[in-house]
């Protein structure tokens, strides 16, 4: 193709993220519509790259390669598998629904001694978080993919700290230093992984002579680029690391509670269900395509990691007061799903976990979204100030529940065809891992329904009596992601038909075929 497509997808929330910025401060409206207008075009451009993208072609599509650094071997190079294809397309899609959902949320407002920061900022920020994500998709050389892995840190620090949740049971004084405490924690947590991730990054263009994936690879399937056992280990944990802090792995996920409870629910949507899924894509790309035989190494141990998150992640969120925290203990369960599925080294478990970020992705906006809503009307995120709200906004209470439901993996919504096929393709090689993280699946829907229970039923409080019901934005918002977590839980093909030749191009390179059956079918 002559049009630089992947750049184009990529370039256009970044020119939308300049042009918002440089809206002037007393037209906020006109910065949204046209934050708004950037998320729809790139969602267009994202679509157009979908239908163009041949899961029967070549392994990388679309690419564009360019001397970049040429001294050192770094080249601009993009391409997109069915994976990357897959992600791109939640990103894009989620943006749109995103802007929407914080339409008041950097409003000026002066309370105490706090002043907001332009509504312009917000929106911009979004954006320019969106145009590195959607570039972390399409890399394929690994200097590139680095850069962008590490810059998308910038934006998201400035929208968890200077863009907090404004509703806090402790005043405005302590909001600020709680906002100030996540936005350097996340910080901190993620630069630490990606200073290890450039040392390995270093090393390996030292061990191979070049950054771009694709010709690794190949060299490394065909015999003409060896590396030494210990070299290939050292090099996969640092890369590993980075992942796992970002996706986020336990012990690494300290930092996501923290940031999730004080962002507002759009940003909180943008980290988990978009910044964080790059973390669980690169770990498919790079760390098995780069370190196959790594990969087989760790994998005993990263599995033991997931299901510690798995089960971890769900015991913390049944005990959580604060809404915003339960819902990132639950999506650091639902991350240990992903990680095992991607290390089961099955083709079921890694179509799944690769299915998982996607319905992840959509379930944990509605839920989110929907709890965003909610919080803003009572104006506390605690659990306990709530009661009865399905009596006063049914529509609310509704979409809730559907949200809810979604998380614990239903049969008929998107995450359950996910959680099965990872566990269905972790239990056939692993089935011991297979049979432990089946206990998380219980936990969701305890945390689940008892959430549900205690803000949606019972008695009304006075505090929620007059809670008005959904209105058309905030169902404009939600109800195109609730349709589709029904689409996808009904009729998946569409999105498997993507993914599975990228998943088998994967087992490939680390040489892994799915177990036999131990009973033959019958003749």
């Amino acid at each position: 193709m002559s049009f630089p497509l992947l750049t184009a997808t990529a370039a256009l929330p970044a020119i939308g993220a300049i042009a918002t910025a440089a809206v002037p401060a007393a037209k906020r409206t006109a910065a949204k519509w046209l934050a708004l207008l950037f998320s729809l075009a790139t969602l267009a451009l994202a679509i157009t790259v979908l239908v163009r993208f041949d899961p029967g072609g070549d392994r990388y599509q679309l690419t564009e390669s360019h001397a970049w650094i040429a001294d050192f071997g770094v080249r601009y190079e993009l391409g997109v598998d069915g994976i990357a294809v897959a992600l791109i397309a939640l990103t894009a899609l989620l943006i749109p629904f995103i802007v929407l959902a914080g339409w008041h949320d950097a409003d000026p407002l002066e309370t105490g001694s706090r002043r907001w920061r332009p509504t312009q900022g917000f929106f911009a920020l979004i954006l320019a978080v969106e145009a590195m994500v959607i570039l972390s998709f399409e890399a394929t050389d690994v200097f590139l993919f680095y850069i962008f892995f590490e810059a998308m840190l910038i934006p998201m620090y400035f929208l968890i700290g200077g863009f907090g949740d404004r509703a806090h049971e402790h005043g405005e004084e302590k909001a600020a230093t709680q906002r100030s405490y996540a936005a350097v924690k996340f910080l901190l947590y993620n630069l630490a992984g990606g200073l290890i991730m450039l040392a390995a990054v270093i090393g390996l263009y030292v061990a191979a002579g070049n950054f771009s994936l694709p010709e690794i690879a190949a060299a490394r399937a065909s015999g003409e680029l060896e590396m030494s056992t210990n070299t290939e280990r050292w090099l996969f944990l640092g890369f590993f690391f980075a992942f796992a802090v970002k996706a986020p792995l336990w012990p690494l996920h300290t930092w996501l509670p923290n940031a999730m409870q004080e962002s507002t629910a759009p940003v909180a949507v943008l980290i988990t269900a978009v910044v964080d899924k790059v973390g669980t894509f690169a770990m498919l790309r790079f760390c098995l395509g780069l370190f196959p035989e790594a990969s087989k190494w760790a994998t005993p141990v990263v599995l033991v990691l997931a299901v510690v998150s798995i089960i971890y992640g769900a015991l913390l969120a049944v005990g959580q007061r604060d809404i915003k925290r339960l819902i990132a203990y639950a999506s650091i369960s639902h991350f240990g799903f992903i990680v095992m599925g991607i290390f089961a080294m099955t083709s079921q478990g890694q179509s799944g976990a690769t299915l998982y970020m996607v319905n992840h992705g959509i379930s944990t906006a509605v839920l989110m979204l929907i709890a965003g809503f909610l919080i803003s009307r009572r104006g506390s995120r605690l659990i306990a100030d709530y009661g009865g709200v399905q009596k006063v906004a049914p529509v609310l209470a509704g979409t809730f529940l559907i949200g809810g439901l979604a998380t614990l993996s239903l049969p008929g919504l998107a995450p359950f065809v996910s959680e099965f096929l990872v566990l269905v393709g972790t239990f056939t090689r692993y089935p011991v891992i297979g049979i432990v993280a089946t206990f998380g699946i219980v936990l969701a829907a305890l945390y689940v329904l008892v959430l549900y229970q205690r803000t949606m039923t019972g008695p009304v409080k006075p505090e929620v009596s007059a809670m008005p019901d959904l209105r058309v934005r905030e169902i404009a918002v939600v109800a195109p992601l609730v349709v589709l977590l029904v689409l996808l839980g009904v009729y998946p093909k569409p999105l498997t038909d993507v993914v599975n030749p990228a998943v088998e191009h994967t087992m490939s390179d680390v040489q892994k075929k799915d177990p036999r059956p131990e009973v033959e079918a019958a003749k």
